[in-house]
C-alpha cells in the first residue's frame, strides 16, 4: 500500500523545505510527478491506518498554514 499526498503552500506559511523536512520525518519521500510525496506502508494497511495516518499528518503540518491532500491505495 502507498499513500500519496500533495501540498498546496501558501505565500503567508512556512517555507516548503520546513514542510518537506516535517513529511520527510513522518517517511514520506518527496517525488515528481503527480504527487508531492509519497509514503510506502511496511504492511497492508487499513482505512483506519489511512484516517490515523492522516490525523498524524495534521498534526505535524499543523500551523504551517498549509493544504494537504491524501490518497492511499
Amino acid at each position: 500500500m502507498r499513500t500519496y499526498l500533495t501540498v498546496m503552500f501558501n505565500s503567508e506559511g512556512a517555507k516548503p523545505s520546513e514542510v518537506s523536512e516535517r513529511l520527510c520525518m513522518l517517511g514520506f519521500k518527496p517525488v515528481q510527478g503527480n504527487y508531492d510525496y509519497i509514503y510506502d506502508w511496511d504492511t497492508k494497511a487499513t482505512v483506519k491506518d489511512a484516517i490515523w495516518f492522516g490525523d498524524k499528518i495534521h498534526t505535524i503540518l499543523k500551523g504551517y498554514n498549509v493544504l494537504f491532500k491524501l490518497e492511499t491505495i
